[in-house]
């Protein structure tokens, strides 16, 4: 702070004369800036040989050396001059380098040295003493290296002198590498940061100064807070492992202090992004699992030049599926989806960051038997993978009807026209919700995979029907970071339903390619799964949240406990059988052994679920929800279908006799006004 108005004389004063030093320097072009560079070392390369020659002979004699040894002068000045512009020291930008410039000059150096020397024993009379060339070597060194410091200290000074009156907030880099080298850089152009010390848990670094930056151990951070006060810990650590961020997340949480990273080695090369980009810790870094390698071979196997449906193109996984897909050069890529808005956004996008992609967005609903299956004729597609599905649990518990159509009937219309369009692939993007569900949406999943299973089991077709199960996806429409996010930001209480709640996670590009690679090992009727590593218990996310903020929970931010929603579960699983994986050549995607239905036993079923559903019988179609899926324990207001096996038997038998009127046998299904598709299959 500027108190004394003699200070503050001084000051401007001081910003009068580095802006108009400024305001100079820019104005000269890069030739002319060249040029005055190269006066300036001809007058240091003189000083060094007439201080060279002063040394050797003495001041008495220093005069006639001069005047015998003049032509040596010159050619030794205009060597020199040369070999700094074939070595580019004049293009250098003092104002942002580092001390690269040292190792450059050096080597000019030694090389006009080496030169000189040369030249003065084969074409001159008389010699230079080699002790002569040695000490106007190293002088020349120094005074071309102090010079170029002393205009980075004057370009310094004016950055500080312009910064007078700026608010920048103090940081942390952890991390003294290469990158944290570069982001301090960025940090001393960008001004909207000050650096006040490097971290680093190397020993060696630990008490140095880099860049003129003093080094700190870790255990001194809390020191240095208090005594000068930082607001903000950069990461400069992007070849570190999740596992990695995730332990020094959990040391430096102590700090209260937000953790931002920069961008990894990958994106620095790639020149996508700066250095100076930071970013908050992704969330996704604290998983505590490596992201899964994808398998080129099997990403590329059932897309490359193949025309490619994904049905719910326009949802979260959806989206992503038809991203990965566009890598890898599909014949075509047609994104159906029934919601309009989400359409075009997916096909604006396909459309700018795939110029090349042969796309075609397709408006309709996977219960429209007749739109489906001219798309699927009209472009000869030869793989669907179906992720359209009402998938929020509460949502669906709530138009538990509009959920069984979606999932059951949906699934069901899009596979059968799968089969009669010879479509030779069908994928189901499935869920851990389906295991041992407690909830209709959990339910009507686990039923859409029974359907699969059934039908993969007929051989009066050749669709090859597989499934891949996966868990919560981070940053999808229903995932809880982005609302915890969101209540972080604007200041409000973060809602969790139930402390001890805990689910499994993965990342939206991870679960798309997965889809993808299972899909390519499918034989048919298998159901995939992912080796998710441990589930994360979402208090701990939440709380984890909160400090990357600069934040402490329940001081700053409180976690408010709401009670579970209706179908919630406080516990996800992955199998309905803990033994019954097998391993496939993925060594991240496993196969499930689980019990399923026969087409002849789950088909008369799905029609008494169906019809139960155009009557709109919730509790019928609940009670037969039970029946196929044996796991199911429903909750809240269904919880009592279960103790009334009398409804479910009267519907039953209801429903059958409404087959019988009409003629359609119990090994088949009926068509239906509303488009469901109902064609009967020969078991």
């Amino acid at each position: 702070m500027i108190n004394s108005p003699l200070k503050n004389e001084e000051v401007k004063a001081s910003l009068a004369f580095y802006s108009h030093l400024d305001k100079l320097i820019n104005a000269f072009s890069n030739d002319r800036k060249y040029t005055i560079l190269a006066v300036v070392d001809s007058c240091l390369f003189a000083i060094s040989m007439i201080a060279a020659i002063g040394f050797e002979y003495g001041l008495d004699l220093m005069p006639f050396e001069l005047l015998r040894q003049g032509k040596f002068v010159i050619m030794e000045i205009s060597i020199k001059i040369g070999l700094f512009w074939i070595f580019r020291i004049y293009q250098q930008v003092l104002r942002s380098t580092g001390g690269e410039f040292i190792f450059a000059i050096s080597k000019a150096v030694f090389t006009g040295c080496v030169a000189i020397a040369i030249i003065d024993q084969l074409f001159l009379v008389s010699t230079i003493p080699a002790s002569v060339l040695l000490s106007d070597g190293m002088l020349t060194l120094i005074l071309a290296i102090s010079f170029r410091y002393g205009i980075r200290l004057l370009l310094g000074k004016m950055r500080q002198i312009d910064d007078v009156g700026i608010e920048a907030a103090k940081v942390v880099i952890y991390g003294a590498g290469s990158v944290g080298c570069l982001l301090a850089q960025a940090l001393a152009v960008k001004k909207e940061k000050k650096l006040i010390g490097f971290v680093d848990d190397n020993p060696y670094l630990q008490g140095r100064t880099v860049q003129g930056i003093k080094v700190y151990a870790p255990a001194e951070l809390l020191k240095l807070k208090a005594s000068i006060g930082f607001e903000e810990i950069l990461l400069a650590l992007p070849s570190i492992d999740s596992q990695r961020k995730r332990e020094l997340s959990q040391r430096l949480k102590i700090l209260g202090v937000p953790i931002k990273t920069v961008p990894s080695i990958t994106e620095l090369l790639s020149g996508n992004v700066s250095v100076s980009k930071v970013a908050e810790l992704d969330i996704e870094d604290l998983l505590g699992r490596k992201a899964i390698a994808a398998n080129p071979e099997l990403l590329q196997h059932d897309i490359t030049d193949r025309v490619v449906l994904v049905t719910g193109g326009g949802g979260s996984i959806g989206s992503e599926l038809c991203r990965q897909i566009a890598k890898q050069n599909p014949k075509m890529l047609l994104v159906y989806e029934l919601h309009e808005f989400a359409l075009y956004q997916m096909d604006l996008e396909l459309g700018e960051s795939y110029p090349n992609l042969k796309k075609v967005a397709c408006l309709g609903s996977v219960t429209d038997t007749q739109t489906l299956t001219r798309v699927l004729k009209k472009y000869h597609v030869d793989i669907i993978y179906h992720a359209a599905a009402y998938k929020h649990v509460p949502i669906v518990e709530a138009n538990p009807i509009s959920g069984m159509v979606n999932n059951i009937s949906g699934t069901l219309t899009a596979a059968q026209c799968a089969i009669d369009c010879g479509v030779p692939k069908f994928v189901l993007i499935s869920t851990d919700k389906a295991v041992r569900p407690t909830n209709i949406m959990g339910a009507t999943k686990r039923v859409a995979e029974l359907i699969l299973q059934g039908l993969a089991e007929l051989p009066t077709h050749n669709t090859c029907f597989t499934m891949v199960r996966f868990g919560n996806v981070l940053g999808s429409s229903g995932s809880v970071v982005p609302r915890f996010r969101e209540q972080i930001v604007s200041g409000k209480s973060i809602t969790l339903t139930h402390p001890d709640i805990t689910r499994y996670f993965m990342t939206i590009p991870e679960a798309a390619t997965l889809v993808i690679q299972a899909g390519a090992m499918a034989k048919g009727g298998e159901v995939f799964l992912l080796d998710m590593g441990e589930p994360v218990k979402i208090y701990d996310l939440a709380a984890q949240m909160i400090r990357l903020h600069g934040l402490q929970p329940e001081k700053d931010v409180k976690i408010e406990i709401t009670g579970l929603r209706p179908g919630e579960k406080i516990y996800e699983e992955l199998l309905i059988d803990c033994d019954a994986a097998l391993p496939t050549g993925h060594p991240k995607i496993f196969c499930a052994r689980e019990a399923k239905l026969g087409w002849q036993d789950l088909s008369p079923q799905l029609s008494t679920l169906l019809d139960a559903a155009a009557d709109c019988e919730v509790n019928a179609c609940v009670s037969v929800l039970q029946s196929l899926v044996p796991e199911y324990q429903p909750m809240g207001q269904y919880a009592k279908v279960k103790s009334d096996p009398a409804l479910a038997l009267s519907m039953a038998a209801s429903i059958s006799d409404k087959l019988r009127k009409s003629g359609i046998h119990q090994d088949g299904l009926k068509k239906r006004p509303s488009g469901i598709v109902q064609t009967k299959m020969a078991a």
